[in-house]
Formats: C-alpha cells, sequence, structure tokens
C-alpha cells in the first residue's frame, strides 16, 4: 500500500513549519497538545501525501487549517478549495478557521472542533 502520511521526503520542511508556527497557531496549539482536548492526540504540521496540514487527529480523520492574510486572495482560495477537496476525497473532515477567529472567539473555535469528534 502506497505510504500517504507523512512521506520522508517533507521531515524537513514539517521541521520547518513547526519551528515557525504562525501566532494563531501556537496559540491553538496550547490547547490542542498534549490530548487536552477531549483526551483526543493531535499532530501539527501532518503530512498527507503532498500536503502539509496544520493540525491532524488520526482517531477522528480531522483536518484543521488556520487561514490569514495570505489565504485571502483568489488564487489562495482556489488552491485551498481543491486541497480540501482532495482531503475530503480520502475520508477526511477539513475545517478551516481565520487566525482572527482563534484569538478573539477560541471557545467557539475549540466546540466546533469537538462537534466533530465521535467519541
Amino acid at each position: 500500500m502506497k505510504r500517504i502520511h507523512n512521506k520522508k521526503e517533507l521531515i524537513q520542511k514539517r521541521k520547518e513549519f513547526r519551528k515557525n508556527m504562525t501566532p494563531a497557531e501556537a496559540f491553538l496549539w496550547r490547547y490542542l497538545k498534549a490530548k487536552k482536548l477531549n483526551g483526543k492526540r493531535f499532530n501539527r504540521q501532518h503530512s498527507i501525501n503532498y500536503y502539509i496540514v496544520d493540525f491532524y487527529c488520526a482517531s477522528e480523520k480531522l483536518i484543521i487549517e488556520l487561514d490569514g492574510q495570505v489565504h485571502f486572495n483568489l488564487t489562495a482560495q482556489e488552491y485551498d478549495a481543491k486541497r480540501t477537496e482532495y482531503l475530503e476525497s480520502l475520508g477526511f473532515n477539513v475545517i478551516r478557521f481565520e487566525n482572527k477567529m482563534v484569538f478573539e472567539c477560541l471557545p467557539s473555535v475549540l466546540e466546533e472542533i469537538k462537534s466533530y469528534f465521535k467519541g
């Protein structure tokens, strides 16, 4: 079977992304790491095929993406839509939040994430 998770050729890029998280990613990570959210294990900067996602929960097949200013132009939105469609075609749920929502509405963001948990 073809490996789709954490391809070896993306190790350096994933490490670089983890070392240079955006402020919103670092803030949300505090609430997701070490099974803090309902005992669910999340990974940050996890790759699925050649896409590196911000956060991934394997038990729930859940991907969380945070969008900053670079995502607010047509080219980026088209790329994000194509990427989301591909990941959903593999059976993953993809949810997106604007960075400012993470800072301004954290309880709502966490509740929405939890709404995707099966058990």
